[in-house]
């Protein structure tokens, strides 16, 4: 493809990209104005508390400063008017990180990723930039290098990955294709090594995300009453009640990343001094919001075999990768067992079997390459590593602050989370991929019959 349309492809998926995502905040923000108050809708005041909504979506900490008016309307005290906000709706960067890798895969496919990645990347800054100047609430205000970088992060890295990720799996030249195939032509087994990390941390990543939604959608069906008994308390409208249903919407990946971490045995915080977790729940006061309604109570002892499902995904990317370690060519044989190599191949050929291959006794001929102990260690350190650095990782986003007071610590903590995740995943995968492989057996004719080491050969017509 064209460098000058892989430009324009990538120009435009920036551009929708941003348009999507201040759409998604200004059209239900106009519908409830109209509603609300009636006549037109006042664009002085609904596109700056847009343009702050999607920053904030995209983990732009917030100086939020309540007007002296409404505190003595309210009676609130003076002490809390000013705080900030970092606890991001994570809704609206994961949108853009989705449709940013997609635009990184594409330009790969084109052939021209890293046109494709620089001119997305650097169109999407220039959009959070006009977005910095032009927009601003005037309650809520944001550090104007925080307002351009972080969204930039949110294009940027996730359109670089799977360019990346792209080139390694599918390009047939290129400096990534040029690595790639220097690796892969390691002997012993080392040339899978990276593919199989970053595959087997995938699955660990892609699982722990599975099973905390579904154990998000389990706390909010037992704690269902809870929830609308808070929804009642607070006395608002049926507008009120879709406001404050979409704004939970959006704070939903933000939640199950909470999920993950109470399954992981962490928990999170609700506030400072504050715990929920398999162990124990340990909170105060909290905010009226009804998605907190599926906070447990209490907790029982038996939550904390939850931990055990992360060394299942261990497990299961253990036995993935050790799969593909084992699938390796067949051991080479001595010259002097050329000759029945030889035939025991032209018997492959005619009549559609297994090619055997004779063990010579030693030891160095009889271990296949892909069996070697050292590329298994580094393959259970690494999807240990990769699995426990996403998890930090998206601690981080789905952490920070939700208020004034003890408010200002939410979230899980990415140390305790990363290092829970990292020691049960090397459990798992250690479980599968360290375990002795098991003894072959012979036929009369002193060959191996394990299918592991045997390669079928159609017969010919």
């Amino acid at each position: 493809m064209h460098r000058l349309i892989v430009v324009i492809l990538a120009a435009v998926d920036a551009a929708i990209a941003t348009a999507v995502g201040l759409a998604a905040i200004l059209a239900p923000l106009t519908l409830v104005w109209v509603l609300v108050f009636g006549g037109t809708a006042d664009w002085g005041a609904l596109w700056p508390a847009s343009a702050t909504i999607w920053q904030f979506g995209h983990a732009v900490p917030l100086a939020v400063t309540v007007p002296g008016e409404y505190l003595v309307a309210t009676g609130i005290d003076p002490a809390v008017a000013s705080f900030t906000l970092s606890l991001a709706p994570l809704a609206l960067g994961a949108f853009t990180a989705i449709f940013a890798a997609r635009s990184g895969r594409r330009a790969s496919q084109a052939d021209a990723w890293i046109t494709g990645v620089v001119t997305g990347s650097v169109l999407f800054t220039a959009f959070a930039l006009l977005i910095a100047l032009w927009g601003g609430a005037v309650v809520a205000q944001v550090e104007r290098w925080q307002a351009v970088l972080f969204p930039a992060l949110f294009f940027a890295v996730p359109a670089l990955l799977g360019a990346v990720v792209t080139e390694w799996s599918e390009a047939a030249e290129g400096g990534i294709a040029r690595v790639r195939d220097r690796i892969e032509d390691a002997r012993d087994g080392w040339g899978d090594v990276p593919a199989l990390v970053v595959r087997g941390g995938a699955v660990v990543v892609v699982g722990l995300i599975g099973l905390a939604a579904v154990g998000t959608a389990v706390a909010v069906i037992l704690g269902g009453a809870d929830m609308i008994a808070l929804f009642q308390s607070a006395n608002v409208d049926a507008f009120g009640a879709t406001a404050v249903t979409l704004a939970q919407l959006a704070y939903l990946p933000t939640v199950v990343i909470w999920a993950l971490s109470f399954i992981a045995g962490p928990g999170f915080a609700l506030g400072a001094g504050t715990s929920v977790s398999p162990a124990g729940t340990q909170v105060g006061p909290l905010p009226g919001i009804p998605i907190l309604g599926a906070v447990p109570e209490s907790t029982t002892p038996w939550l904390l075999l939850l931990a055990l499902l992360p060394v299942a995904l261990g497990v299961f990317a253990g036995w993935i990768t050790r799969s593909r370690l084992l699938s390796a060519p067949m051991a080479p044989v001595t010259e002097g067992e050329g000759d029945l190599a030889r035939t025991a191949a032209l018997d492959g050929l005619l009549t559609g079997t297994y090619v055997r291959v004779p063990e010579t006794g030693t030891a160095e001929a009889d271990r296949t390459p892909s069996d070697a102990m050292a590329p298994r260690l580094v393959v259970t350190a690494g999807i240990a590593v990769v699995s426990a650095s996403v998890v930090a990782l998206l601690a981080v986003l789905a952490s920070g602050s939700l208020g004034p007071g003890t408010l200002v610590q939410v979230g899980p903590a990415p140390g305790p989370l990363a290092l829970a995740v990292g020691l049960e995943v090397a459990v798992g995968a250690a479980i599968v991929l360290l375990a002795p492989r098991r003894r072959q057996s012979r036929d009369a004719d002193g060959f191996a019959v394990d299918p592991d080491r045997a390669a079928y050969v159609p017969p010919l017509d």
